[in-house]
């Protein structure tokens, strides 16, 4: 097991970008339910004066960015660097959007599993792709060694208990951001989890890009908006993903 004192040995510099793939932002759900543009800004008003503040340490940051740090509601279940109930914000983000479309495709498919009656959408839905800079002194990285020597601990496609007793270690030695390997992507992926605001390098996202995304009972399909070259399509087979 590791202690907060080990850690810190083992933290190091890192700087670069990551994606995160949202539900589409070009535009508004509001909109629908109102008759003027007038009333949907006023009902928008209504709804953030509803939601719990923005933290101080996220104070500035692009809602896209701080949202994940913002609700201190109990968390309905665990994530891999995240435990359920009452716990801190995780930023969870991709090296390569190959990767980070094949994280939100596991998620989806999960989500539609677990309601076996719920017939898949025959629309394709429209997502938003961002990236954002990166850059901390306070990382460690779990696919190099020491660390590597553990890869099953930190790989298991459903178990996440190990990386959460990790986390909560990481975060007892300041760790700012956990570098690791995707278990969705089976392609060589790289994911990283942001456990504090501080390690964005830019208040702002840095690319935002439109993708559609269809599901069937086979496999998920990502395409780019306007795409023109195969790099901008990406299909994954069901059977990848741990459900």
């Amino acid at each position: 097991m590791w202690t907060p004192t080990a850690l810190e040995s083992e933290v190091r510099r890192r700087v670069g970008a990551a994606w995160r793939v949202v539900e589409g932002q070009h535009t508004v759900s509001t909109r629908k339910l109102v008759a003027t543009q007038d009333d949907q800004a006023l009902l928008e008003d209504i709804l953030e004066a509803t939601k719990p503040p923005v933290p101080q340490e996220a104070a500035g940051l692009h809602y896209l960015l701080h949202t994940p740090f913002r609700y201190d509601a109990p968390y309905p279940i665990g994530s891999r660097f995240r435990r359920a109930g009452s716990t801190e914000g995780v930023f969870y983000a991709s090296e390569q959007i190959r990767t980070a479309l094949a994280e939100y495709c596991n998620y989806r498919i999960r989500f539609f599993n677990e309601s076996p009656a719920t017939i898949l959408p025959c629309n394709q839905e429209c997502l938003s792709l961002f990236s954002v800079d990166y850059s901390s002194t306070r990382t460690v990285d779990l696919t190099q060694p020491p660390f590597l020597n553990e890869r099953q601990r930190w790989t298991h496609a459903t178990d996440y208990l190990p990386t959460q007793a990790f986390a909560d270690t990481a975060r007892q030695a300041g760790v700012e951001m956990i570098r690791y390997e995707s278990v969705r992507d089976i392609e060589p992926g790289i994911n990283i989890a942001l456990l504090s605001p501080a390690a964005f390098a830019s208040k702002q996202p840095k690319t935002v890009q439109t993708w559609f995304l269809y599901l069937s009972e086979a496999e998920a399909n990502c395409k780019r908006a306007n795409a023109n070259n195969h790099n901008e399509q990406w299909t994954f087979k069901q059977t990848q993903f741990a459900v």
